[in-house]
């Protein structure tokens, strides 16, 4: 048996869910705006522990969302992560986002999937997966034009989805192209990612492991 606490924090969404087996046993999650990730993530650990009717010493692993994201979401996330797999003396697996992005459109068809997160301006970080949710291309920030992935629209149905998918709507027009920007990451498709990775033993270095960022962080200073 193989209980996992996966922490989802990259965006908007503050998510939790604990699993077995690859099987979510509880879940609970707010998206909202205001980025309270530091005010709900813990109080959203105890619950789904609670609602699972299993304790922090029976967790085999916690899983996190690597990123890209919120730095700000990405920090909070990976620092819960680690303080509890350094308590625990159990391993820490990281999640793509992108990845368990792409799973949420995995139950359709469609001969791509691409998850977009949005970026600055015109830009959104994204990556490409063929029906099957096997990487075709790794994950690159780019800006959005009308050529936008033509070369896999040009192949087949291609389901463009996550907040980027906002920003395409407006300039990738071709007719093979289809959107959903509805979607957020969720510790719910993180749970069977994360619990292939325990099996095959494919863990983090608690002490040294960081969030992927993909750009580096750039702050704003508030005017008087």
């Amino acid at each position: 048996m193989a209980l996992i606490l996966n922490l989802e924090t990259a965006t908007t969404n503050c998510s939790v869910c604990v699993a077995k087996n690859g099987k979510r046993l509880a879940l609970k999650e707010h998206n909202t705006p205001n980025y309270s990730h530091s005010e709900q993530l813990h109080i959203f650990i105890e619950k789904v522990l609670k609602e699972a009717s299993v304790s922090f010493r029976d967790l085999d692993a916690i899983a996190v969302s690597k990123g890209p994201g919120s730095y700000t979401g990405l920090r909070i996330g990976v620092s819960a992560a680690k303080g509890l797999c350094f308590a625990l003396d159990i391993p820490l697996v990281s999640i793509a986002t992108l990845d368990s992005m792409a799973f949420q459109g995995a139950a359709k068809t469609y001969d791509f999937i691409i998850p977009l997160l949005d970026a600055r301006r015109m830009e959104v970080y994204s990556k490409v997966f063929d029906t099957e949710v096997n990487i075709i291309r790794d994950t690159k920030a780019e800006i959005i034009d009308e050529n936008s992935f033509l070369e896999y629209l040009q192949k087949g149905k291609t389901l463009l989805l996550g907040s980027g998918a906002e920003k395409c709507k407006k300039i990738v027009r071709h007719t093979n192209v289809h959107f959903d920007t509805h979607v957020v990451p969720s510790s719910k498709e993180m749970a069977i990612l994360s619990y292939e990775k325990l099996k095959a033993n494919d863990f983090e270095d608690v002490a040294y492991f960081e969030p992927f960022y993909l750009k580096d962080f750039i702050g704003t200073i508030n005017k008087p």
